[in-house]
């Protein structure tokens, strides 16, 4: 059996970091079935990442490796239809969405404005996290986002970031059904990792604003959730 190794589910979602979530939607919807171990520290990762997978003593990190090696042990079909042109797509959104991974980070941990309430979220739903735990986190965050560069940027100036995601995102996603199509692909698993940990979260970040007022982005995550919930 296939083990997921991810951070803590939050708010009713069943990962609180994009990447783990777009693995669990991916697992679910490819109908491979799985064993999910929620973990806080991630020191004994490869590379010191969430999520990685343990399938029959293999041990695979990186969401994007984790994916590419479960399709071809499995031999899915989930992404066996799309055609060169929706396969660029695919890799331009993923990468895209490595950037909006970091505005929502800053958005938890660094904006001071919101920091108080995902923390206080976080602990009332793990008690076993300390504060003094969680604001060891914050200050391991604060380097990192320092290093990677959106740490010596205004709030203003990240928002302005994500929200550039968002709205390509909104310009991609349909009404109705998915990405590519009437069913739903890796495409759409990593699109809702990434929008579900924003709208689901009732913190008012300027991110969810935007996913908020984006009927297509709301029902696309809805439809994802409802699927990979079950």
């Amino acid at each position: 059996m296939l083990t997921l190794y991810s951070y803590p589910q939050l708010f009713g979602v069943a990962d609180n970091n994009g990447y783990g979530l777009k693995v669990y939607a991916f697992l679910k919807l490819a109908g491979v079935p799985f064993v999910h171990e929620h973990i806080f520290d991630a020191s004994a990762a490869p590379r010191g990442q969430l999520p990685y997978i343990v399938d029959d003593g293999e041990t695979i990190g990186d969401s994007e490796s984790i994916i590419a090696h479960v399709i071809a042990k499995y031999r899915l079909t989930i992404d066996a239809a799309l055609s060169q042109d929706a396969r660029r797509t695919n890799h331009l959104v993923t990468r895209m969405l490595d950037d909006l991974y970091w505005v929502m980070s800053y958005s938890r941990w660094k904006d001071e404005r919101f920091y108080p309430a995902f923390r206080d979220g976080f602990i009332a739903q793990h008690p076993q996290v300390s504060a003094e735990g969680f604001e060891k986190a914050k200050a391991y965050n604060a380097q990192r986002y320092h290093y990677q560069g959106i740490g010596r940027y205004t709030p203003d100036q990240a928002y302005a970031r994500g929200l550039a995601d968002l709205q390509v995102l909104a310009e991609l996603v349909p009404a109705a059904g998915f990405v590519h199509g009437a069913a739903p692909t890796s495409c759409d698993a990593g699109i809702y990792g990434f929008v579900a940990n924003i709208y689901y979260f009732p913190i008012p970040t300027p991110l969810k604003a935007f996913v908020d007022a984006h009927a297509n982005l709301v029902a696309h995550c809805e439809r994802i959730h409802a699927m990979v919930s079950a």
